[in-house]
């Protein structure tokens, strides 16, 4: 059974405001596949900074799903700014939100990756195969508390332009990628940093910084040498977020409850 990993992370924007930790998680999350989960360097893809290209990012998912065989396990972990806007169909407006991750080269005309495209994507994998997404970024705008609650702190959230954001109304449903519609067609297991109504943080842990809810996954993981339940793991990221002080709480969605017990990384 193959095991691969595809790693992104962004510090260092080509347009929009840069953010710290990305890197690290990057590197963190690539130490905790080598010690605990049987990876191995080539079974792993790094992409940062300037090549972390959409286009580049689009090219190291085919990579990642090549060829999926029954039992393998699949790692797709995104760390940067997230944003949202308004689903479009065509020349109508669709009545909901779209979640996006950033690349590099972010743009607003056709320049972002969104929850449709991941979709998309990983749709195409058996059902025999295990996809691990997990997602530091901020799912929306709002929930920006913590800036002022927290010093030293990024958000990782790009606001839209104003003529973009003025596409957004009141009340408009957020479907993101993993609602439940999503989730029973696919055999994946997605973690994400916030609910998609708040922001994750890119906070300075110790003297370095990190995406906060990266840093506690791998910690935690670490402390337990990787064996643990998915379940038992978000219990103890959200427990440790909330005693550092900070407001988001990740989330964990499965395609099969029984993954939820499931030891981590494991199909």
């Amino acid at each position: 059974m193959a095991k691969k990993a595809l790693l992104v992370g962004i510090n260092d924007y080509k347009q929009i405001n840069d953010l710290g930790g990305c890197i690290n998680d990057v590197t963190n999350m690539r130490d905790i596949l080598l010690k605990y989960f049987g990876f191995t360097v080539p079974d792993i893809r790094v992409l940062v900074d300037s090549r972390a290209t959409k286009v580049n990012i689009l090219s190291r998912l085919k990579w990642l799903l090549k060829g999926p065989k029954k039992g393998d396990t699949l790692i797709f972990h995104y760390s940067g700014h997230g944003t949202r806007l308004r689903d479009r169909d065509g020349d109508e407006l669709k009545d909901n939100m779209d979640e996006a991750i950033c690349p590099w080269d972010t743009g607003w005309d056709g320049g972002l990756i969104l929850d449709d495209d991941l979709y998309k994507i990983f749709q195409t994998l058996p059902k025999d195969v295990n996809l691990e997404v997990i997602l530091d970024a901020c799912h929306s705008g709002t929930g920006t508390r913590e800036i002022t609650a927290m010093k030293d702190m990024k958000i990782r959230f790009l606001p839209p332009p104003v003529d973009i954001e003025c596409r957004m109304e009141e009340g408009l449903r957020v479907k993101g990628f993993g609602s439940k519609s999503q989730l029973k067609t696919l055999n994946h297991v997605l973690w994400s940093g916030c609910k998609d109504n708040q922001t994750s943080a890119d906070a300075l842990i110790g003297n370095t910084y990190n995406g906060a809810f990266t840093y506690y996954f791998c910690r935690h993981i670490r402390d337990t040498q990787g064996k643990l339940s998915r379940a038992e793991l978000m219990k103890r990221v959200r427990s440790s977020l909330r005693h550092e002080g900070y407001s988001q709480i990740p989330q964990l969605e499965v395609a099969e409850p029984a993954k939820e017990k499931g030891v981590v990384f494991q199909g």
